[in-house]
Formats: structure tokens, sequence, C-alpha cells
């Protein structure tokens, strides 16, 4: 069966993987244009296409989903099936008709729940103690498609987006073979989704900005599903921090207090509950635990972290 690989992120190469070792026709891969990065500005290509490249498959790198040169070579390769993991842009309904077996995505949650381009980040912050994958036959909605397979995972207390991330997508590289098997062995029947449909919007830079009047426990979610990106950052004189480790303890404080700066304890009142900073960031520094940033500035309990 011919298939072409729509992907772009670390998130997509176990499932990419996963179809090379299995020995899975993979006719071409598409991902996301080279792009500038870091202050050499130099370019950087996506860890899908290094895969590909690495195994010799050939490498489609669109601007637009409706370049002409694109569809007709895309067209050429005649594609029996397409797979898309996180592959970044909106598939054109052109390229939804094109295969005789359909489009497929791996997606991050249990639709659905968590329609959209940040599940992982929005599960956690949410405070959800379970997400998944699901394998889905692609419509021309957002993520509204028939679910073809589904597996469960438990999110830790300890889960950030980046470690959970990891792990959902090694989970997405076995359903993917299991999806594949079962659409070409017939096995496979789509079925409507149910239940109600929550969203998960992309996450903006200006999104990780900590709101103290939260409760202790909704801003620990919150800093959990902010790492690695865009980070939740305050401001403490002026200084912007991003807070990397937070505990949630008991305790009564105001909200964006600090109640306690010395004997290496870095602990901020909330909405309700304290909130112990454990590891931050300074701007343009290194991360840091909490002790060692209080030793070298003057941080007094009392203080406020401002608004901007």
């Amino acid at each position: 069966m011919r298939i072409v690989f729509f992907g772009t992120p670390l998130f997509a190469v176990p499932s990419l993987k996963a179809l090379i070792q299995a020995g899975e026709e993979i006719s071409a891969v598409v991902t996301q244009p080279d792009r500038k990065k870091g202050r050499g500005h130099l370019l950087s290509q996506s860890p899908v296409k290094e895969l590909a490249v690495e195994n010799g498959i050939h490498v489609l790198q669109p601007e637009k989903m409706n370049d002409v040169a694109f569809l007709n070579e895309l067209s050429s390769i005649k594609p029996e099936l397409i797979a898309v993991v996180a592959y970044g842009k909106i598939l054109t309904e052109e390229i939804l008709r094109l295969p005789a077996m359909g489009c497929i995505n791996v997606h991050a949650s249990l639709l659905p729940k968590y329609r959209g381009a940040a599940p992982i980040a929005w599960a956690i912050i949410n405070g959800e103690k379970k997400t998944g994958i699901t394998t889905m036959l692609m419509d021309k909605g957002l993520d509204t498609g028939d679910i073809l397979l589904q597996a469960e995972l438990e999110i830790s207390d300890e889960d950030t987006t980046e470690t959970l991330s990891i792990r959902l997508s090694e989970l997405g590289a076995s359903l993917i073979l299991k999806t594949i098997g079962g659409i070409r062995d017939g096995s496979l029947k789509p079925q409507k989704q149910s239940g109600e449909a929550t969203y998960a919007p992309i996450i903006k830079k200006e999104d990780g900005l900590v709101n103290w009047s939260k409760t202790a426990a909704e801003l620990s979610n919150f800093v959990r599903g902010m790492h690695p990106w865009p980070g939740a950052y305050c401001y403490l004189n002026g200084e912007m921090i991003k807070l990397i480790g937070v505990k949630s303890i008991a305790g009564s404080g105001m909200a964006g207090r600090i109640e306690k700066a010395h004997n290496g304890e870095f602990i901020a009142g909330t909405g309700s509950g304290l909130l112990s900073i454990v590891e931050l960031q300074p701007q343009n520094k290194k991360v840091m635990p909490a002790s060692a940033f209080l030793q070298g500035r003057n941080i007094k309990e009392g203080m406020y972290f401002d608004e901007a």
C-alpha cells in the first residue's frame, strides 16, 4: 500500500520510524519548509525531514497546500493512504479526496475531547488525569472525523507537556501500525465521535503569563502544561522569570505576594493555597534552584510579583 506521510515535529518521528521499520511503502514524506532558527539564523530541517532523508525517502515541503506543483506531484504518486501526524497545516479537500483508502490522522487526545492544535498542553492545564491517542479518518472539519482506534494513557502529577508528548508519541506509533493493519485487512469499522466536544486552541507566547489569582493547584498544572513552550512566566522587580518547577502546598496568602523567601524556600500566595517555587529561570540565564535565585537578589517577604 503506497503511503504518503505528513508530519513535522519530534512528536511525529516515532510514527514514521515505526512505519519504516514495519516495511510499509512510504512513497513520500510531506513536511514543513526548512526554517531559520537561532541567533545565527541557520536553516533548520524538521525532525521528520531528517529521518526521511536518512532513510532515502522523497521529501516534499510546500509552502501552501494549494501549490499547483505540489498537488501535481502528490497526485502523480497515486497514494493509496495518507497518514498525518502533527503536520501543522490543514489539508485541503482536494488532498483529502486523493487516496483511495482515505486520510488518517494520529491525534493526541481521546476525541471528541481536545480537538485542535494543543491537546497535550490543555489536558495538563485543565488537570485531566488521563488522555490518549485517537486515530481517525480525516474530513474537512477540525478533528471531527470518524474514530478508528483509541488508546488511553494516564497523566502523572509530574508530567509536563514535554514528557507527556514523548510518551504519547510512542503510543501513537503503536496505534498507527494497528490502524493501518486494520484498514488493510478490513477489520476496522470507523465509529462516529460521541460525547461532548472540547477544544484545545493553539498556545501563544502571551498565554504563558501567570495569573496569581488562580488556585495553587491550577497554577501547578499551568506551569507543567506551559513547559517547555512558551513557559509559565511572571515578573519580579521588572525582571521576567520563568517558573520551571512548582508545588502546590497548604496555607493561605495574598495572590501574587511573596510569603516566604528564606532558608532556601520561595513561596508565593495565590487565589487559594500557596505555591512553592522550586526551580526557575531568570531572563537570559540558566535554570536554577529557587535557593540559588534568592541568594543573588534582595527578595523580601511581602513583595509582589508584577503584572507586567
